[in-house]
């Protein structure tokens, strides 16, 4: 049976490896990454599953500015194969919107199957007048209010704002002058 926990410093290892089995050397090449690269996650908002001690899933959540909105991009939500269709995935989900709401954040946006992330509340028309900086399917590109109007208004260029991790910034470039 696998709980739900807040990452911690050594899961990074088994999340990066999760990570890499899950969506391949590609996952630094999308427009999502570019956004996360070299920050840090929203507080409690990094969060892990594990099982008998193993790492088994992860999602995290950053804050962005979503055309002039404050708000949490979603991302990479990845199972290990072991536990994929068992509903880990909808698990992880449900915990982080509600950890985010509870935070006090007013919506998230992500990149994903429509058809999975709907049953979560997530909607195209949230994300309809936001872009992104670099390349997106626009069918992927969805987002949930987290309170009522909480994406209202968001229109324009969707930035990074976390705090900026100097460990994670020096790694993603030597990453991307390999790729």
């Amino acid at each position: 049976m696998a709980y739900i926990d807040t990452e911690k410093l050594f899961d990074v290892p088994a999340r990066e490896k999760l990570l890499d089995n899950a969506f391949g050397s590609t996952r630094f090449t999308k427009t999502s990454e570019r956004l996360r690269e070299g920050r840090l996650p929203a507080d409690g908002l990094a969060l892990v599953a594990r099982c008998d001690d193993r790492l088994v899933a992860t999602l995290r959540l950053w804050h962005i500015d979503a055309g002039g909105v404050p708000a949490l991009m979603l991302g990479p939500l990845a199972v290990d194969s072991a536990f994929r269709s068992a509903g880990l995935g909808g698990q992880m989900m449900r915990h982080a919107i509600t950890r985010a709401a509870e935070i006090g954040h007013r919506g998230i946006v992500l990149v994903g199957d429509y058809a999975y992330y709907q049953r979560f509340g997530f909607e195209h028309v949230h994300a309809a007048r936001l872009e992104l900086p670099g390349p997106v399917e626009r069918a992927r590109f969805l987002g949930l209010e987290l309170q009522g109007g909480g994406l209202a208004g968001a229109a324009g260029m969707v930035r990074a704002t976390g705090a900026i991790s100097m460990e994670e910034a020096r790694e993603a470039v030597q990453r991307r002058k390999a790729a």
